[in-house]
């Protein structure tokens, strides 16, 4: 296993020890969590540089990687959800998002096609973070929350959307 799997697996066990964090009763665990996520953020650009300038790609980080980055933002949200900071239905518009673009990009790739990433989607991955960075340091503050949930949901819808009339024909590769 090499360098790049390795702090992609350090992500995935992150995750579960970020959310039972978020239930700490502790003053510090606030703190403690935010640091977990912004450590398990990072990893998702060190494992990535890593694998692209050491030549260390493989097949299971292009599995793992992705699959590890959703599971943390959908983690922190489901926490904000039983926390009443965040509703639900915001949270299934961005899960969604990832099922739908996911879905398209199955389909490109199987027509021939690979679909790289957007700049809006790169927008709305940073929104997210900062997002929940945000909402982890500043729990008394309920106003910040209205305000990153709806950055949250128009950067999703609107990535979402671009997405696919970007990439329309990619189901329908006939016409």
């Amino acid at each position: 296993m090499n360098t790049a799997n390795k702090i992609t697996l350090f992500r995935v066990v992150l995750i579960p020890v970020f959310v039972i964090v978020c239930y700490w009763e502790a003053p510090a665990a606030q703190w403690v969590a935010l640091g977990l996520f912004i450590a398990a953020s990072l990893s998702d650009f060190v494992d990535g540089y890593i694998a692209r300038n050491f030549n260390q790609v493989t097949d299971f980080g292009k599995f793992l990687d992705p699959i590890a980055d959703k599971l943390l933002v959908t983690a922190a949200m489901l926490v904000f959800v039983e926390q009443g900071r965040m509703p639900a239905w915001v949270l299934l518009c961005v899960i969604a998002r990832e099922f739908a673009v996911s879905a398209l990009r199955l389909v490109a790739v199987d027509n021939g096609r690979v679909i790289a990433a957007a700049w809006p989607g790169k927008v709305k991955t940073a929104c997210t973070m900062v997002g929940i960075c945000l909402m982890l340091a500043f729990r008394q503050w309920p106003v910040l929350d209205v305000v990153v949930n709806a950055v949250i949901l128009v950067t999703t819808v609107y990535s979402g959307v671009e997405y696919f009339w970007k990439n329309r024909d990619a189901l329908n590769p006939e016409k």
